[in-house]
């Protein structure tokens, strides 16, 4: 069964296209940008190799979609003769509210109830819409999928989602803590589960999904029961452009003193801040840190900012979970930045965590543990696959349909 998956952005979309009946074959891999120009490029690669890149108009999600189907069946690069090798279609969807706990078949009504999450998540839904909508014109037969950011974080504990506001804001408004990057979490935990020969069932893991967004969950006996980001991505960790945790008080301050509206502030507390507004150079780890290696203070506190905030989750989970097995690194910058890695992991030996800085400097996108061979909490370098994810729940519900 060769499954697409999509991963739509408001200008931008990501795709893989596997075979799950061969062993999770990846096929091929590509990127549309630019959506909505008349420069639109995609950016193509096939399993063996093969290359393909193009500059076109792509006006809209249907015009990205059919240029990727065009990829996949292209004489010269291509991957498959027909569209209709195409036997399902996995859509990465970021907010599911509490409406969705796992992953599930579209239907017009999994639409509709998918449309009502948009308000929290306007920036993200209405994107990943966008895809769904654009494979029922071109592909009307193939199921669709969807899988939810927020779906592994449905087990977190009420004492864990709820904010302490009125009840009424969470009965009228839904607001409470959701998180996101759930699809990674749970695949970088499963993975240390295996490595460690634990029965993922029974073990205390802190996966720290590390990139321009940035998020940690605490995961006990194989269930979220905290994690960092909140209603919002905002919220949690210190990112590329948000501010992470952030005193409100200080907000509406701000917006007092700058005369900034809801949509200014928005703008200030996701565009705006994080590394690039501390740093004032770029939301880029490696852009800073060649300026921090040159003197640039601002850099460097950017950098020791980052480590820290991330070093008290740390901290706050293993209290919250009594006790962790494994930490984890996953991300852009959790899998490549070993600095980065250094800083968080540096003096955590009275929580029976023994980091291996030999082992660690330079490794880069490997799967690789750590931590000194006689430590009681294991770090692990794994690199996330929210695609395979993805695809084996599609896979799963596809099959089950068909079985029924």
């Amino acid at each position: 069964m060769k499954i697409l998956v999509l991963n739509c952005g408001s200008s931008s979309l990501k795709y893989q296209l596997l075979d799950m009946s061969n062993n999770d074959d990846l096929l091929a891999i590509g990127l549309v940008e630019r959506i909505g120009l008349d420069d639109g490029i995609i950016s193509h690669k096939t399993k063996e190799g093969k290359k393909f890149k193009n500059t076109l108009p792509i006006k809209d999600h249907t015009i990205a979609i059919d240029e990727v189907i065009n990829a996949l069946m292209h004489s010269e690069h291509g991957v498959i003769k027909d569209k209709n090798e195409i036997n399902a279609v996995g859509h990465r969807v970021v907010h599911g509210a509490d409406t969705f706990s796992d992953s599930v078949e579209i239907t017009d009504e999994v639409i509709a109830k998918m449309e009502e999450c948009v308000d929290l998540a306007p920036l993200h839904n209405p994107a990943n819409l966008k895809g769904v909508y654009a494979m029922k014109k071109l592909l009307p037969n193939v199921p669709q999928c969807g899988a939810f950011d927020t779906a592994f974080h449905q087990t977190m504990p009420e004492h864990a989602y709820l904010y302490a506001l009125p009840y009424e804001m969470y009965e009228k408004h839904r607001i409470r803590r959701y998180g996101f990057h759930g699809t990674s979490h749970k695949f970088v935990s499963e993975q240390a589960a295996e490595y460690l020969n634990k029965d993922y069932n029974k073990t205390k893991i802190i996966t720290c999904h590390l990139g321009n967004g940035c998020s940690i969950t605490a995961i006990k006996n194989g269930e979220s029961i905290d994690t960092s980001m909140g209603l919002t991505p905002v919220e949690g960790l210190m990112m590329g452009t948000r501010t992470g945790d952030l005193d409100l008080g200080a907000l509406f301050f701000i917006m007092a003193k700058e005369n900034l509206d809801v949509a200014g502030a928005n703008n200030l507390v996701n565009k705006k801040s994080g590394l690039k507004g501390i740093s004032g150079i770029s939301n880029d780890m490696r852009d800073i840190e060649i300026a921090a290696d040159q003197g640039n203070k601002r850099a460097a506190i950017a950098l020791e900012m980052f480590a820290y905030r991330v070093k008290k989750y740390v901290g706050a989970y293993a209290a919250a979970m009594g006790g962790v097995d494994a930490v984890i690194f996953t991300g852009g910058i959790g899998e490549n930045d070993s600095n980065t890695r250094k800083r968080i992991c540096e003096n955590m030996e009275y929580m029976g965590l023994e980091f291996d800085q030999n082992v660690n400097d330079g490794l880069r996108g490997k799967f690789a543990e750590i931590s000194k061979p006689n430590s009681r909490v294991k770090v692990l370098i794994i690199p996330t696959n929210e695609e395979l994810v993805i695809a084996r729940d599609t896979y799963k519900i596809v099959t089950e349909n068909i079985e029924a």
